[in-house]
């Protein structure tokens, strides 16, 4: 659908404010004790839809509509928050005040931060999947997304298979990080959203060798495009030295990682995605949010600042674009943790 009928809206708008409730309670524990500000705009149809889903589970809070109001207004309102507080921000693009980052600054205060960037990217009839992605299952995500932690940091290699070409990761392993909405251990509550993602690279960007179909990559303009046939990356000492199937819009990515970075294309961050929202099928234009797809994805270029490498510093690395694999099976050691299109392990 185009356009959206008022019982189209009324429904997605019921379902998110469904979803926000258990996402609120459970991931940022969230009271009636604490002040919530949501600073939102309504310039493209999913802002409209999650504003009018705040304000209806959320009444007490306090509302900006972000093109109405000066930034000057704005600060004056965040500043008078205190620690614990929650600001929810509904954003078509990416809300900008001058110099002040929202929500660095205000994790500095030990406030609450979700964050929704970039909704404009998807279209209308992308709304449901993006709905569909804020529901919280915690059971499910912190029990897969421990149990992958566990089973990725004790791993000594890895295999993922897109349908007979093999990417062989001979070495162990970074340290996993998780984005599974359990915040009792990290300093900050909060962060972009939809979650659900377990990532690592590998310890020896170097012992990656073969070959990887890839069905969906980030273009210039961080929307995903998906070619007729895979691109087939053939990779050899953790660079990508080629590729089969290729189009004109992967060929200009690599080449602007070729260009940006001494002429080297590296594969990077290992992201396993856990958000059941988004498949193969059911996809969004924006990366960012289809960067939690359930399944597997890499990232080309030098740069990934969660984990520092030898010969690699952090401000060298120009590039991070994210490519999903054609996963048929991911496999750890000797073990098969996913497979058709869902995780398998024990929890």
């Amino acid at each position: 659908m185009s356009e959206f009928s008022l019982s189209d809206t009324e429904a997605l708008i019921v379902r998110a404010e469904g979803h926000l409730d258990s996402l609120l309670k459970e991931a940022f524990l969230y009271t009636d004790k604490e002040n919530a500000v949501v600073v939102y705009d309504t310039t493209c149809t999913l802002s409209k839809i999650l504003s009018e889903a705040y304000k209806r589970h959320l009444p007490k809070a306090t509302f900006i509509d972000f093109n109405e109001n000066t930034p000057e207004k704005i600060l004056e309102t965040l500043s008078s928050l205190q620690a614990s507080d929650l600001v929810a921000l509904v954003q078509s693009t990416n809300f900008r005040l001058d110099a002040f980052r929202i929500r660095v600054e205000l994790f500095k205060r030990k406030i609450k931060v979700i964050e929704h960037p970039h909704l404009s990217r998807m279209s209308d009839d992308e709304a449901a999947y993006y709905i569909d992605s804020l529901e919280y299952d915690s059971g499910y995500y912190r029990g897969v997304g421990r149990a992958l932690q566990r089973k990725i940091d004790n791993a000594s290699s890895g295999v993922l298979d897109s349908g007979g070409e093999l990417l062989v990761y001979d070495t162990p392993f970074e340290a996993a990080k998780l984005n599974i909405g359990d915040y009792s251990q990290m300093p900050n509550v909060g962060g972009q959203f939809p979650i659900g993602e377990v990532f690592t690279e590998a310890k020896d960007l170097r012992a990656l060798n073969g070959r990887v179909k890839i069905f969906i990559f980030s273009d210039v303009s961080y929307k995903v495009n998906k070619p007729e046939i895979p691109v087939t990356l053939i990779i050899e000492q953790g660079q990508v030295i080629g590729c089969e199937n290729s189009t004109p819009e992967f060929n200009e990515i690599l080449s602007l990682i070729r260009e940006g970075e001494g002429g080297v294309v590296w594969v990077r961050e290992l992201g396993f995605g856990l958000n059941r929202a988004f498949t193969k099928t059911r996809t969004v234009s924006d990366t960012g949010t289809y960067e939690r797809m359930c399944g597997v994805h890499l990232s080309l270029g030098a740069k990934h600042g969660m984990y520092g490498k030898p010969g690699f510093k952090r401000r060298d690395g120009k590039f991070h674009i994210d490519v999903f694999a054609d996963t048929q099976t991911f496999k750890l050691d000797d073990e098969v943790v996913f497979k058709d299109g869902a995780w398998i392990v024990e929890h």
